[in-house]
């Protein structure tokens, strides 16, 4: 009987032990699933994404004009459109102003967004979902619209701003803003007025987007923490900095860096309130790019070299932030 299970078994592994040349294991075939699935995704991001960069990148060491255009070979030159507008007064002005202008957006865009994320998760069912959906037609509505109503709200002549600006005493608008009579006043001659005017149209239809998501990071906390907090005898303040701010530190993290990047790109918005290229003062560095490339005569190649620096700085911003988010989640 021993010989005969010896022999039962090993004509039991035979058959079980793969043959050479034949079909792979199922289990080779498991793991490469994943990669076809993703393949056509792939695909379609390197034709939408990866290639017009591929192209910008190209672009910004030639001389493209309108003879390029027109079917030309463009001509090499090097790292001479990046040594251009390094040396520019107009790019060092543009990168003050998209800097300056992004650091008071992001502030001002994810703290108002917090607390009315805050102050929604404390209203009703039927309240909050009015706020929820009256403020997300704000987010919802295209650059364009929200530029024209922003222009028309400040316009010199028939705008809202100036009329409710006259309407206040002349002492107090005098103290806070060092003038008195608003009629006729142009907001977007100069650059602070316009950035002023753009920053309001910015946050106004970006704090929607960080409202809701901290109202979901604010669903998912369990309510007993919160009770807790208060039994211990802690306030709203100190309630928000021990209990949600440290739960919802990576929802915040990730909607900074989200911020970071669009502010970073205002372009229509900062177009249509200042009215064209016509003033290099208030140029940030999209407005700028999109000017060199496109004013008369064309130089596409100086564009694209000024887009893949802004390229270049948001990749380094991201990249930090990510890292910063990806070590928070080992030391947890």
């Amino acid at each position: 009987m021993t010989d005969t299970a010896l022999r039962s078994g090993t004509r039991r592994g035979r058959r079980t032990a793969p043959a050479r040349g034949g079909p792979r294991p199922r289990g080779s075939r498991t793991r490469l699933t994943p990669y076809l699935l993703l393949a056509p995704t792939l695909v379609v991001i390197a034709g939408l994404l990866l290639y017009p960069l591929y192209r910008m990148l190209v672009m910004s060491t030639q001389d493209v004009g309108l003879r390029e255009i027109r079917g030309e070979p463009a001509e090499s030159v090097g790292a001479a459109n990046f040594r251009e507008i390094l040396t520019s007064e107009v790019f060092w002005q543009a990168l003050r102003n998209t800097v300056a202008f992004a650091a008071v957006a992001v502030s001002a865009t994810l703290v108002l967004g917090t607390l009315v994320g805050l102050l929604i998760h404390r209203l009703g069912r039927v309240m909050s979902t009015t706020v929820v959906i009256s403020t997300m037609l704000a987010w919802s509505m295209p650059h364009m619209s929200v530029a024209t109503v922003w222009r028309w709200l400040f316009d010199e002549h028939g705008g809202v701003a100036n009329w409710l600006l006259n309407q206040a005493p002349d002492w107090l608008t005098g103290a806070l803003l060092g003038r008195a009579d608003w009629s006729g006043y142009s907001w977007f001659l100069d650059p602070l007025p316009l950035y002023f005017v753009l920053t309001l149209a910015v946050v106004w239809q970006s704090f929607p987007f960080i409202a809701v998501s901290v109202l979901a990071g604010l669903k998912s906390i369990p309510g007993e923490l919160f009770e807790a907090a208060r039994v211990d005898g802690a306030g709203p303040w100190r309630s928000f900095w021990q209990v949600t701010f440290p739960l919802l530190k990576p929802v915040f993290a990730v909607l900074l860096v989200l911020s970071i990047i669009w502010d970073f790109k205002v372009f229509t918005q900062l177009h249509v309130l200042a009215g064209g290229i016509g003033n290099p003062a208030a140029y940030n560095l999209s407005l700028y790019a999109y000017a060199e490339a496109f004013r008369s005569p064309p130089r596409m190649g100086l564009g694209s070299a000024i887009a893949i620096v802004l390229a270049v700085i948001l990749l380094v911003i991201t990249v930090f932030y990510v890292r910063q988010i990806v070590r928070q989640e080992d030391v947890r």
